[in-house]
């Protein structure tokens, strides 16, 4: 079989185990798109514009592993790269592919349409560098090949995304064919000599702690080391506890969980636990300012061990060159057999920690609605197949209220924080994972910003149910710093998905004023298979968590901080 460039673009792509690639055309990307569509066993998914794109593809690599993103020259890459940031930022490996101008243009002088006005066009390659862990440009199929596997090869092995341009004249020319995929996907083991001190220096600084707790960050999906970290915490017996952005990516049936740690956010008894331990467990996690609170939950210090998936700091050691997973098991069979680690465990369930709350009875189903029953209706359709998608803002904190089985998922975006994330993203996982039930939480602000893939949804009759909370305006904004700025233009929702529809749409649009009509909205939603579900959930403006009252107001504080003389 001969190959061109794009074909063995596409070979690649379907090696990783991409069963889909998202994409808009544009006239420097048109040749590649056709190159693409040779290959049966890599789906071309249409996306509205190339950041939904990027986010689409963003999402797709939460569910598969890794993704791929095709767009066109400046005007559609330099938007894409928004998301790519993002990938970045939440550590998935996306791979954005933009078309490129043609080969006999570069150093010709000539100005030419899509680019700033100069005769300079490598500055989209300049500015992917800068977001990326590998970027290359393609201007001869000569050394494509070598350029398409250092890219996905960096890419899958960083977790991070990477870059490639192609010219539009080189998509459709000759290369030679692909060689096996293990050379592209083949990681180096961790240094034996490494990872045996590595595991000496946590254990040696775990026998030392009376009250050791387990913190797990958002980065453990990226180390590869979610099971892993489940044999450490069987092994010791202690509290294990997640950061915000982490939640789902440890079970939360698991006997040693407690819930959230997050400051004033945290789940009940969490924070005294920790206040109370001796010695803390930082698997791969991201401290931040939102996730510390402005920096007023910071677990640091010399009681702490961070392990993530580049290093390991333990007191004044480090150790890189060795797999996250690889230490957790070292450090599980340094405890397998011996007494356990249990004291918080112990201490949590003696404070109450973990003794179910009262329930409410339920209030009246033509009472008015509130986010307290938008939450609890949630919690009532969550199951094993089910992952939620919580955008940025009250969301976060609604979804990180609900307990879930064992299978269940949750995704968050709260290292990069674009609002709006949520709704492309859900759709690329969709894509990806449709025997699933996909459930995203999302507020009217940012819903408006990238509202076009529902329409995508819609297309490909994907059963997303929407819960739109409407409280007029952005809440998260308004818990850090309220003004005029926060306030929306509102839309009827449900009639927005009525439009996706047109003449051939099977997407439904529900709006919910009163509890009854939520319930009702609920269960259309769950026997609809043809397409989206939107719910407009319309309560009053001031009605959010208390975590995100408090939260904001911490966050608040540390973004006022005077300048530092």
């Amino acid at each position: 079989m001969s190959y061109t460039v794009g074909t063995y673009l596409a070979e690649r792509f379907a090696q990783i185990g991409l069963k889909h690639h998202f994409a808009v055309a544009g006239d420097y990307n048109l040749v590649l798109l056709d190159q693409l569509l040779k290959n049966r066993e890599c789906e071309q998914v249409y996306c509205s514009n190339e950041l939904n794109c990027g986010f689409s593809a963003e999402g797709y690599a939460r569910a598969n592993g890794a993704a791929a993103a095709v767009v066109t020259f400046s005007v559609g890459a330099l938007s894409a790269l928004n998301a790519i940031g993002g990938a970045y930022a939440e550590n998935l490996p996306v791979i954005l592919v933009s078309g490129a101008p043609n080969s006999n243009d570069h150093g010709s002088g000539h100005i030419l349409h899509h680019t700033i006005g100069t005769t300079d066009y490598g500055y989209q390659l300049r500015i992917a560098k800068e977001l990326t862990c590998a970027a290359v440009s393609i201007t001869s199929a000569e050394d494509a090949p070598e350029k398409i596997d250092y890219v996905i090869r960096t890419a899958l092995r960083e977790k991070k995304p990477a870059y490639i341009e192609i010219a539009c004249n080189v998509s459709g020319q000759s290369c030679r064919a692909p060689g096996p995929i293990s050379a592209v996907v083949s990681d180096a083991p961790s240094d034996a000599d490494t990872l045996k001190a590595a595991v000496k220096a946590v254990a040696e600084f775990i026998e030392k702690k009376e009250k050791p707790v387990i913190l797990i960050g958002s980065k453990l999906r990226a180390a590869g080391a979610e099971e892993a970290a489940i044999r450490l915490a069987d092994a010791l017996g202690c509290s294990v506890a997640t950061m915000g952005a982490a939640k789902s990516f440890f079970p939360e049936d698991h006997p040693g969980y407690i819930g959230t740690f997050w400051g004033s956010a945290s789940s009940p008894k969490v924070n005294d636990v920790f206040n109370w331990a001796d010695g803390v467990l930082a698997l791969a996690c991201i401290f931040n300012d939102y996730s510390t609170e402005g920096w007023t939950e910071w677990p640091k210090g010399a009681n702490v061990v961070n392990a993530d998936k580049e290093v390991t700091k333990v007191a004044d050691l480090a150790f890189d060159s060795i797999h996250l997973r690889d230490l957790l098991d070292g450090v599980a069979k340094q405890f397998a057999g011996k007494a356990k680690k249990d004291a918080t465990m112990v201490e949590y369930r003696r404070i109450g920690g973990g003794v179910a709350e009262n329930t409410m009875e339920a209030p009246a189903k033509g009472g008015k609605l509130t986010r307290e029953h938008i939450q609890r209706t949630l919690q009532s359709i969550v199951t094993s197949e089910t992952t939620i998608f919580g955008e940025t803002g009250d969301s976060w904190f609604n979804v990180a209220r609900t307990k879930l089985p064992r299978g269940a998922r949750v995704e968050y975006e709260m290292q990069w924080g674009h609002i709006g994330w949520s709704v492309p993203a859900m759709f690329g996982y969709a894509v990806a994972t449709p025997e699933r039930r996909n459930i995203l939480m999302v507020g009217d602000g940012s819903f408006q910003l990238t509202a076009q893939e529902v329409g995508q949804m819609v297309r490909r009759k994907l059963p997303v149910i929407i819960f739109l909370i409407n409280n007029a305006g952005y809440t998260i904004e308004v818990e850090i710093h309220d003004g005029p700025y926060n306030n929306i233009k509102n839309w009827d929702y449900a009639a927005v998905v009525e439009g996706f529809n047109a003449e051939d749409g099977k997407g439904k649009g529900l709006r919910a004023t009163t509890i009854g009509e939520l319930d009702a909205a609920v269960k259309a939603a769950l026997a609809h298979k043809d397409g989206p579900v939107l719910i407009e959930c319309v309560i009053p403006r001031d009605d959010c968590t208390s975590e995100l009252i408090s939260w904001g107001r911490h966050v608040a504080t540390a973004n006022a901080r005077p300048p530092a003389h």
